[in-house]
């Protein structure tokens, strides 16, 4: 089995709160790292019907466990049952006593808020990181293998190809998840909308013309984009908040969680077809910037991450606040470094009197090194970047 980094902060927060929670995707390995991390606990899923009943029906019996403490699997499912843990941690006051995991963010964190507020860690877990894979067999032969397969752990532990597992992904996620937060009457239309969603990947959201394509309302779009989000299909990076210049755009971008998931949705079929699709620049930055949020969600780092754009279309694909310095990352998926690659951190340096020795340049070549302008930094070798972050 693959270790999990974020294993080291799960047992960390253990030990200090009396319930942790493990959010994000489905299948991204929540209950394996769970039941791994924690293997003398007792174990319940409430996606089991009975073991569900049983749990609306007699909530107490079904918190009661003679074992060191007890996982409750995809708990959102019984939103009841918050009140009753919170009762049982407020009188015993044991550290370590649940491990709850959801893959409906919204569901879980509404019922967080009202009633673990102060008890409770919430950590993120998504598919295995490039880090993870290192020194293992299933470490990539180049970014993109990886950007193609994505990275959902039943995919390298079944040796399931990506053509077959991504399709029944969706059609899975349409069918249960999406009705727990909203009965959708035309699920083939809501099909559709994550397809548009896919062809804009990278690109800034455009509500108006996301509804118009899908003959929708644009009311109707904000909904179906908050589904996708609380269910960690897509997110959205933000653009960075301080205003060097008056003239930026202030829409944020749209990303998917796992380029795997993306590529197939868009009908990709093949490594080959990857090479010469028209948003092959746009999932390699996505790859990239989704290795930085694993990093962060795996060492539990709470820092933002942005992009920055003015209206002339000068942009910067990523942008680090690491609160003493800003990092400015630009992504390119060439494996030949060439000097335009720097054009836009040079300018935004001016804009900015950003320091040249903050500037990065990922690319898709296999060497790393540094130029009088910025560092260039191998898709491997993100780690380099990693240590910058605090």
């Amino acid at each position: 089995m693959i270790k999990r980094k974020l294993s080291e902060k799960l047992i960390y927060y253990a030990e200090k709160y009396p319930v942790v929670s493990i959010t994000g995707p489905r299948q991204s390995g929540k209950t394996t790292l769970a039941k791994s991390t924690f293997p003398d606990y007792e174990y319940i899923t409430l996606e089991d019907i009975d073991i569900r009943n049983i749990a609306i029906n007699d909530p107490k019996t079904i918190l009661e466990t003679k074992a060191k403490g007890l996982i409750i699997d995809e708990i959102q499912r019984v939103p009841e049952l918050f009140s009753y843990i919170q009762a049982i941690v407020d009188t015993t006051n044991k550290s370590g006593q649940f491990i709850i995991t959801g893959s409906q963010n919204f569901l879980l964190m509404q019922n967080i808020s009202q009633t673990l507020a102060g008890r409770i860690a919430i950590l993120k877990l998504l598919p295995f990181s490039l880090e993870e894979l290192q020194n293992t067999k299933y470490y990539p032969k180049d970014f993109v293998s990886t950007i193609y397969n994505g990275f959902y752990p039943r995919i390298y532990d079944k040796n399931i190809p990506a053509n077959d597992f991504y399709p029944f992904y969706i059609q899975t996620y349409v069918e249960r998840d999406v009705k727990l937060i909203k009965n959708i009457a035309n699920q083939n239309v809501f099909i559709n909308f994550i397809k548009v969603c896919a062809g804009r990947t990278g690109q800034l959201l455009n509500i108006t013309e996301l509804a118009n394509t899908c003959g929708i309302t644009q009311i109707t779009a904000k909904s179906w984009l908050s589904i996708l989000e609380a269910s960690y299909i897509i997110y959205f990076l933000r653009p960075h908040h301080k205003s060097y210049n008056k003239r930026i755009v202030k829409m944020p971008k749209l990303y998917f969680y796992d380029t795997g998931l993306a590529s197939s949705i868009l009908g990709i079929k093949s490594e080959k077809q990857l090479i010469t699709h028209f948003l092959y620049g746009a999932l390699f930055e996505n790859f990239v910037i989704n290795e930085f949020y694993k990093h962060l969600y795996n060492n539990a780092v709470n820092l933002e991450l942005y992009f920055w754009r003015d209206k002339n279309g000068k942009e910067i694909d990523l942008i680090i606040d690491n609160n003493d310095k800003i990092i400015p990352i630009e992504i390119k998926a060439g494996k030949t470094f060439n000097y335009d690659f720097l054009k836009n951190l040079l300018y935004w340096n001016k804009l900015t009197k950003n320091k040249k020795e903050n500037n990065f340049v990922i690319y898709g070549g296999e060497k790393s090194y540094k130029t009088s302008n910025a560092n260039i930094i191998s898709w491997e070798n993100l780690k380099e970047i990693f240590k910058n972050i605090k």
